[in-house]
C-alpha cells in the first residue's frame, strides 16, 4: 500500500466520487462516514466543536486505487476521526475487510515515519471515539499498538439501541411488549380521530428544504438542554449536513401536523436499507395529542412497509428507544497513547 498524508480541503473535496465507492464496501457503511457528511462537518469543524482542527486525512492505494482512508485531524496532541465527537454517532476507518489488518498497521508505521512524525510533531495519542464495539478496527488497533509497545486503553461510551425490522408493521408491534403495543396503535388512532386536522409526511421538495429545516430547529429548541446545544454554528452545521443528505438522497425529515402547525419532527437518515433516528422536536401546546409518538409510530411503519431492515435511535439509552422494542448495542472509545 502507498499511503499518503492530506491536509488540505480541497484535498478532501476531491475525493468524494473514490471516497463513497469505497465506502459501499468498505467494514462500516454509515451514513456519519459519507463523504458529503465529512466535507458538511468539516465545513463547520463539527458546529465550532474544534475551532483550531488541522486536517490530517491518511489515504493508502494499491496500483492506484484507493483501498483505505482514516479520516483524521489534529487537535492539541491528539489525533481523531473527523466526526468526533458530539454530532456523528459511529465512526470508523474505511476499508474492506481483507485490507483492513495490512491498511490499519501501514497506517501506524506512516504516521510514526520520521518525515510524518516531523509534520506531525505534536500528536502523541490516537483518540478515537464512536467506535461501533463490534467493529473489526477495535481488536486490530488494539494488536498493532500493543505490538509497538504503546499504550492502549478501551471506554464503552454509549448504548446504541436498534431495532430488526421484520418488513410488516402488524409482525413489528406483535414483537413487542403488549402493553406498549396497546399504547403505540391507541395513540395513533386516537390522533387519526380527532376533529382537527392531524398529518404526517416525510420531505419531498428541496425548494422547502430551508425552510423545513429551519421548522424543524425550532422545534428542537423547545427542549432547554436542546436548545443550549443549537448555537448559531451547530445550527449552520446542521441545516448543511440536511442539504447535502437530502442531494445525496438519503435524509428523511419528517413531521406531524396538527391544523397545519407542526406539532413534532423526526430528522432521519434513510441509508443503507435503513433508518437513522439523528435528531427529534416536539411543540407541547399540542401534547395531547401525543406528536412524539405517534409520528414515530408511523416512520416505524413506513419502514417495515419500505422494507427497511434496521431501525437504528443511534446513541442513547432513553427509555422510550426500548420501549419500542430496541435492543442494544455500544460504541467505545479507543485511546492509543504512542511511546
Amino acid at each position: 500500500m502507498e499511503f499518503a498524508l492530506l491536509q488540505e480541503t480541497s484535498q478532501l473535496e476531491a475525493l468524494g466520487l473514490e471516497w463513497n465507492h469505497l465506502l459501499t464496501r468498505s467494514i462500516s457503511n454509515v451514513p456519519f462516514l459519507r463523504h458529503e457528511y465529512m466535507s458538511a462537518w468539516w465545513k463547520t469543524r463539527g458546529g465550532g466543536e474544534w475551532p483550531h482542527a488541522r486536517l490530517q486525512l491518511v489515504t493508502a492505494r494499491k496500483d492506484g486505487e484507493l483501498v483505505g482512508i482514516a479520516p483524521l485531524f489534529l487537535e492539541g496532541n491528539r489525533l481523531l476521526l473527523l466526526g468526533s465527537i458530539e454530532i456523528s454517532d459511529f465512526l470508523d476507518v474505511i476499508a474492506e475487510l481483507s485490507d483492513l489488518p495490512a491498511f490499519v498497521n501501514g497506517m501506524l508505521d506512516f504516521l510514526s515515519t520520521p518525515g510524518i512524525a516531523s509534520e506531525n510533531a505534536a500528536w502523541r495519542h490516537l483518540d478515537w471515539y464512536n467506535l461501533i464495539e463490534t467493529s473489526p478496527t477495535v481488536l486490530l488497533l488494539q494488536a498493532a499498538a500493543e505490538k509497538r509497545g504503546w499504550v492502549v486503553r478501551q471506554e464503552k461510551l454509549h448504548p446504541s439501541p436498534y431495532i430488526p425490522l421484520p418488513g410488516d408493521f402488524d409482525t413489528y408491534l406483535a414483537s413487542i411488549d403488549k402493553k406498549q403495543r396497546h399504547e403505540i396503535r391507541r395513540k395513533m388512532r386516537r390522533a387519526a380521530d380527532y376533529d382537527n386536522s392531524v398529518n404526517w409526511y416525510i420531505v419531498t421538495d428541496e425548494s422547502s428544504l430551508e425552510a423545513d429545516t429551519q421548522a424543524f430547529l425550532t422545534l428542537m429548541a423547545n427542549d432547554p438542554v436542546k436548545q443550549q446545544f443549537l448555537s448559531h454554528a451547530m445550527r449552520v452545521q446542521v441545516q448543511d449536513i440536511a442539504q447535502a443528505a437530502f442531494q445525496s438522497g438519503w435524509l428523511q425529515l419528517a413531521f406531524m401536523e396538527v391544523n397545519g402547525e407542526k406539532a413534532a419532527g423526526y430528522l432521519n437518515f434513510d441509508f443503507n436499507n435503513r433508518i437513522w433516528v439523528y435528531n427529534s422536536g416536539i411543540d407541547r401546546r399540542f401534547i395531547e395529542y401525543s406528536p412524539g409518538w405517534v409520528l414515530l409510530g408511523h416512520l416505524l411503519q413506513w419502514a417495515n412497509e419500505n422494507k427497511r431492515v434496521e431501525f437504528d435511535f443511534l446513541r442513547g439509552g432513553e427509555d422510550y428507544k426500548y420501549r419500542f422494542g430496541a435492543i442494544d448495542r455500544f460504541v467505545v472509545r479507543v485511546n492509543v497513547e504512542r511511546r
